[in-house]
């Protein structure tokens, strides 16, 4: 039986890990317990197993007194110094006590504690390994929906993936292979719980350092990450080296590369686009696709003001205000977005866009500008056109010189500055 203890402990090492001396520690503490509890728990006992034979031997601690007055903890000083004649008061000494009769209630007692031992010594194994993974990504299988959390079979523990976590109508059925992002491990009376996410903006980045060697030799580093998860995502790429284009870097040779990431986040669409050090121009990247006139800072606001082609409108502010909102998370500046033909109206009119600022895009609320529908009026009959040719030259005559005529030349010089569009004025 001791060698067979011993070819065990061996399988358990190669097979799951558990050291040997953990598991001899085990059993050894399983055995005091049991000792105690058979034959007399007022005894103060060590166990010893040979790691070579398996053999078992209980020892008995005493202390050394001239008159005995517990015989489960003392041993009088003629006696101790019959087995070793250098004892003294007050040493400790060790008297192997191992019953002949070990028997089988406590072989079985010490088998029930070595199991908890060895799954105590499984779990803390697994909290560490995954506790140091906290922040990477790895691949499981979908097990099953325990109502509406999912388990996902990491090998050694299955991970608990919270809807909170799972991306918008993403299939989650038995057997699906996916990544997944390690958020947290903790430690509960059944073991480590591993807690994993689908929706982290580090997942995304993860997954671009496994697709993109230049990323993961940190070549090209992601800079900035915003995600609406299962719907879109923007990212910010940068390269100190003036050879390397950051954003081909990362879709790659006919798109591989992003599409691989892509493919794994079920066709979340992802925007890459050049980091810049100067606010105005990374803001206007931001902003991709629309294409971007200017951009005017509020330091002080932290917010940015930003002029499109009346075309592109709708695009830089995008299908309910997701682009407007993805970028300003993104730069991390509130963005207001204006057409060519809205900034020249508020220029004209004289009034602060500060003012007629009504929405602007936090990087927690929904979007600032929505898409103005245009006002479709019936057609002017032709006579009418004469007669306001005929008032307009009336109103000129009048006001040629006046001082109002003058603040419209300057206004209209400013607002070509401002918007480079050219407008019709008198120098």
């Amino acid at each position: 039986m001791n060698l067979e203890l011993i070819g065990a402990l061996k399988e358990l090492e190669r097979d799951r890990g558990i050291a040997r001396e953990i598991l001899l520690e085990a059993i050894e503490a399983a055995i005091v317990t049991a000792y105690k509890r058979n034959y007399g728990s007022a005894q103060n006992v060590r166990v010893h197993i040979d790691g070579n034979t398996g053999e078992i031997a209980v020892f008995s601690r005493k202390t050394v007194v001239e008159e005995v007055t517990d015989d489960a903890t003392e041993i009088a000083l003629e006696e101790a110094k019959t087995i070793d004649p250098t004892y003294q008061l007050g040493d400790i000494i060790e008297i192997e006590v191992t019953p002949a009769d070990f028997g089988r209630i406590a072989a079985q007692t010490a088998k029930q504690v070595v199991i908890q031992r060895i799954r105590e010594a499984e779990r803390a194994l697994i909290y560490e390994e995954y506790s140091n993974r906290e922040g990477d990504v790895v691949t499981g299988i979908v097990q099953r929906r325990e109502n509406r959390n999912v388990l996902v079979d990491l090998g050694k523990v299955e991970a608990l993936l919270l809807p909170s976590e799972q991306i918008p109508n993403e299939s989650y059925a038995h057997g699906v292979r996916l990544k997944v992002y390690i958020t947290e491990v903790r430690k509960t009376t059944k073991g480590p719980q591993v807690l994993v996410s689908r929706t982290h903006p580090t997942l995304l980045k993860r997954l671009f350092e496994l697709e993109v060697p230049e990323i993961h030799d940190g070549t090209v580093e992601i800079k900035g990450i915003s995600r609406e998860p299962g719907n879109r995502a923007k990212i910010s790429v940068y390269c100190k080296e003036d050879n390397i284009d950051p954003v081909g870097a990362c879709v790659g040779p006919r798109g591989m590369r992003v599409q691989s990431v892509v493919r794994e986040l079920r066709g979340e669409k992802i925007d890459i686009i050049p980091w810049d050090p100067d606010p105005k121009k990374y803001v206007a990247n931001a902003l991709s696709p629309a294409r971007v006139v200017r951009v005017f800072l509020d330091e002080e606001e932290k917010i940015a003001r930003v002029v499109v082609p009346d075309d592109q409108l709708s695009l830089a502010i995008g299908k309910e205000g997701q682009n407007a909102r993805l970028a300003a998370k993104l730069t991390g500046w509130k963005i207001d977005i204006k057409s060519e033909t809205q900034m020249a109206a508020l220029v004209l009119s004289g009034e602060d866009w500060e003012e007629r600022t009504s929405k602007t895009t936090r990087d927690d609320e929904e979007p600032l500008v929505e898409p103005e529908e245009e006002e479709i009026l019936p057609p002017e009959p032709e006579d009418s056109h004469k007669k306001k040719d005929d008032e307009w030259e009336e109103r000129e005559r009048r006001h040629v010189h006046s001082p109002r005529k003058k603040e419209k030349r300057r206004v209209l010089r400013d607002l070509s500055e401002l918007t480079l569009i050219d407008f019709d004025f008198d120098e």
